[in-house]
């Protein structure tokens, strides 16, 4: 199965809503769970488990029945949410590389059995199966997304943002701002009022580490280095409305 480069995958992958419900041959599923465990942290200090389970194992509020589901729980550290969100869109690139429909799943829970596996406190989980609609958009055109110009503040490193600007996001929300300095992409999210908050801040901060991770692998796609790093000055000059995250350092 491919996981090589998935810059390509980015301009065209969508979310997946319809499903056959037709069982996946378990050579896919061991190839999934293989990928799963090889795929890059953001931080490297936080426990994360990553869990395929069936439909039977998952309620959902929402309408969408998947045959499978990647239940993601994590430690609860500073960061957490963003680091699992890049981490699981890695394997949501990696399922619609090699021709399995994925979609990003907030209002799913695992049943109380499956969570009292897992010492760790439950986050996300992303559907997965094979398609029963079409796969991929037919071009850039089919993303309703932000443009360009509404998410950074000036166009140094556009072939980077670009790949960023087209991440999906709880309800098409779109929470993420850039501010380019020379080597350096300063990431701020969106600050919610008090009702919005209280659904998507948790959601905001994983659709961040998506957006993060979109932003990676433009970066290996053109031979560059990224390295995150916390600057308390970049903090302190957070734009109007948003609160900072990471600042990311490219090596040229």
């Amino acid at each position: 199965m491919k996981h090589n480069d998935f810059y390509d995958v980015i301009f065209k992958r969508k979310s997946v809503r319809k499903y056959d419900l037709t069982p996946v041959d378990e050579k896919t599923i061991e190839d999934i769970s293989t990928y799963m465990n090889t795929v890059k942290p953001m931080y490297e200090n936080i426990k994360i488990e990553m869990k395929i389970v069936t439909q039977e194992s998952v309620k959902s509020l929402l309408p969408i029945k998947a045959p499978y589901y990647i239940l993601v729980s994590s430690e609860n550290k500073e960061g957490y949410l963003t680091n699992a969100g890049f981490m699981i869109q890695q394997v949501d690139l990696f399922l619609s590389a090699n021709g399995i429909g994925s979609c990003w799943v907030g209002m799913a829970q695992p049943k109380k059995g499956i969570v009292n596996e897992s010492e760790l406190e439950y986050v996300i989980a992303l559907a997965f199966g094979n398609p029963a609609e079409t796969l991929h958009r037919k071009d850039i055109s089919q993303f309703k997304r932000k443009s360009i110009e509404e998410i950074r503040d000036t166009n140094g490193k556009d072939q980077l943002i670009e790949l960023a600007r087209l991440a999906p996001s709880a309800t098409n929300s779109q929470p993420w701002f850039f501010s380019i300095d020379n080597y350096k992409i300063n990431v701020y999210c969106v600050k919610s009022n008090f009702i919005k908050a209280i659904m998507y801040k948790k959601m905001n901060q994983i659709d961040m580490g998506i957006a993060i991770c979109h932003l990676w692998v433009a970066a290996r796609h053109f031979e560059k280095d990224l390295k995150y790093t916390f600057d308390k000055e970049e903090e302190e000059k957070s734009p109007s409305g948003y609160y900072y995250i990471t600042s990311l350092i490219i090596n040229e």
